[in-house]
C-alpha cells in the first residue's frame, strides 16, 4: 500500500478540509524497508529523475572510522537504536543505532535505506 506525504484531510478542530487538488505522484512515498543483520541483500529502487536508490536489505559489514582511518568490521548486533526500541530486539540498522562490532561500539552515520552502505564511527573500543 502506497504512503502518501500530503496534509491532513482533517483541520486542527475536527473538521473536514477542501481538497485543492488531487493525488501527484511525487506526493507519494514508499513502504519502510529494514536492513537486518545477514548476508549482504541488496535492492535498487528507481528514484524521481530516472537515477537509482540502493536499498539495504542486510548486511553484515560496516566501514567503520576509527581516528580519521576506515576499517572494515563485521556487525555482532544492535545494542541501541533511538528510532524505535523494538528495532534492538529484531536487530535492525537505522542511522544513529549503535552496533556492537568485533573492534568495539559504534553508531551508525549513514542511512542504509537511502545510501546503500552502512557506514559508522567507533565510539569505544573492544
Amino acid at each position: 500500500m502506497a504512503q502518501w506525504k500530503t496534509k491532513s484531510n482533517r483541520r486542527t478542530t475536527g473538521g473536514l478540509l477542501k481538497k485543492n487538488s488531487k493525488k501527484k505522484k511525487y506526493q507519494m512515498g514508499r513502504d519502510f524497508l529494514p536492513a537486518r543483520i545477514g548476508a549482504r541483500k541488496i535492492k535498487t529502487k528507481r528514484s524521481r529523475g530516472g537515477g537509482q536508490k540502493v536499498i539495504v536489505m542486510s548486511g553484515d559489514i560496516v566501514n567503520v572510522s576509527v581516528a580519521g582511518k576506515i576499517q572494515k568490521a563485521k556487525i555482532l548486533n544492535v545494542s541501541e537504536n533511538r528510532a524505535d526500541s523494538q528495532f534492538v530486539r529484531r536487530n535492525i540498522i537505522t542511522k544513529g543505532a549503535v552496533i556492537d562490532t568485533d573492534i568495539g561500539k559504534a553508531r551508525v552515520t549513514s542511512r542504509p535505506g537511502q545510501h546503500g552502505v552502512i557506514n559508522a564511527v567507533l565510539l569505544e573500543k573492544k
